[in-house]
């Protein structure tokens, strides 16, 4: 959200305000021609920009504060900082919080990125502010004193503007790792993000500094690769990145022990990390789905045997489960994603049904949304292969096409769908609540899944009786 010009010029009659970070940078490659090299004036100042980032020097924090809140809620993300949160009053409208900051000087006092001493002056120039930055691309200042102008006036000490154009990612200075070593992997994160790459001497200090990425804490790790995955239409440029940088074995090094892994036989192109950084680009862009990509073949390394003309992998796939839920908690993601990709990990190499009975138990066995994102996910680890053909996607279709006539039936899947419920059953047969309630329940679902025709109450109660003889 940009801020209104009547507080920009408020601001701009004390001090001066400047767009910095991101939406810089974002504006310019929006309006980049390719063919001149120029920018675009008017598509620069019509970027949509989600978030914006704001710089105000030569104005105390006090007084920017006490402006501010005519217009809208202010909060001190933290006094010693220099940062403030505000939100514009909007009638009938929910707006978003804006980051406005103060120049401020970081002291590095140890690892990580906590481990700063921090000054903010208001009366520190910007282009200082600007040199805490981590990358040239995101160190450039846009003065927003005059948009009427129409040409940007852009404050860029460190030649961001051509790195740009030149499309690389290069460090503001060689202590920006040190400072913070999440920097090394938001590096490629950009680089898969942009399709740019990392300049030579960046890339260097990257594998000098791979080890320090243990002292990131996991959340941040997580969070900076989910960008990758979600951002990037091709999150294996950036995956390589890490691989050949160190930063790979460092986070995931299940994923490292598949690098040298060949796959012979006559289906893998690739072998088994680039096999499976290739999935995650042809996956849909959701979390889950592209996380399950990245860990399908997770356990591979484990259990390939070789015989003569090829390999097997027996088991991976269960196992994979497992080591995939192991890899997820450490970065701590959510229970609901764990088990939502440990589930697709597990069934990957699930069997295509060829009757309409088989396909309802597929169903009832990892549900409608869980049965198409494996039909996804099959997809995209065919794609990658390097040696799928149209018969492989035809073949897909098929299934996908007979799979989604059977859920259009509207056949029983799950034990909620059933005609008749604990409390019937209980009330009917005189049960107490029970292990042997949820038994009969089971059994009267595998009872319908077979013939969904007998999904009726009366039906149900007469299999429930001659159940409760055996159950």
């Amino acid at each position: 959200m940009y801020l209104p010009k009547k507080i920009l010029d408020s601001i701009n009659s004390l001090g001066q305000i400047y767009e910095v970070g991101g939406v810089v940078r974002d504006r310019i490659r929006y309006s980049l021609s390719l063919d001149t090299g120029g920018i675009d004036h008017h598509k620069f100042w019509s970027y949509p920009a989600e978030e914006v980032d704001y710089l105000v020097t030569g104005m105390p924090i006090d007084a920017l504060i006490s402006g501010l809140g005519y217009y809208g809620q202010v909060e001190l993300a933290g006094r010693s900082f220099g940062v403030i949160k505000f939100k514009l009053h909007i009638a009938n409208c929910q707006a978003k919080t804006v980051d406005i900051a103060l120049p401020r000087k970081e002291t590095s006092t140890g690892l990580g990125h906590r481990d700063f001493e921090i000054e903010f002056d208001p009366d520190l120039p910007v282009e200082q502010d600007l040199g805490r930055r981590d990358f040239t691309v995101n160190a450039i200042a846009l003065n927003v004193a005059n948009i009427k102008s129409r040409i940007p006036n852009l404050i860029d000490p460190y030649n961001g503007l051509q790195d740009i154009k030149d499309r690389l990612i290069r460090m503001v200075n060689p202590r920006v790792f040190k400072e913070d070593p999440l920097r090394m992997l938001r590096a490629c994160q950009f680089a898969a993000r942009f399709q740019f790459s990392i300049e030579q001497d960046t890339f260097k200090a990257i594998k000098k500094n791979a080890r320090l990425i243990r002292t990131v804490s996991p959340e941040r790790i997580q969070q900076e690769l989910n960008k990758m995955l979600l951002k990037a239409d091709q999150p294996s440029i950036g995956l390589w990145l890490m691989q050949r940088s160190g930063l790979l074995k460092e986070i995931f090094p299940e994923l490292e022990a598949g690098v040298d892994v060949t796959q012979p036989g006559g289906y893998h192109r690739y072998k088994v990390f680039e096999h499976s950084i290739k999935s995650v680009d042809y996956a849909p862009k959701s979390l889950e789905m592209r996380l399950a990509a990245l860990l399908h073949d997770i356990a591979k390394p484990r259990c390939r045997e070789v015989f003569e003309g090829g390999a097997h992998f027996y088991g991976h796939d269960k196992l994979g489960e497992k080591i995939a839920k192991e890899l997820l908690e450490r970065l701590k993601y959510s229970g609901q994603i764990i088990s939502r990709v440990a589930l697709l990990v597990r069934r990957h190499m699930f069997a295509f049904p060829q009757t309409e009975k088989g396909l309802r138990r597929l169903v009832a066995k990892v549900g409608i949304k869980g049965v198409y994102d494996l039909i996804e996910l099959r997809r995209a680890d065919i794609r990658a292969q390097g040696r799928g053909t149209e018969e492989d996607d035809r073949e897909l279709d098929h299934f996908e096409q007979a799979l989604t006539e059977v859920i259009n039936k509207n056949p029983p899947f799950t034990i909620n769908d059933l005609e008749v419920d604990g409390n019937i059953v209980m009330t009917e047969f005189h049960l107490k609540p029970g292990p042997k309630v949820g038994r009969v329940l089971r059994r009267l679902l595998d009872f319908v899944l077979d013939h969904p025709e007998n999904n009726k109450k009366d039906l149900l109660l007469d299999e429930a009786a001659r159940l409760l003889d055996t159950v």
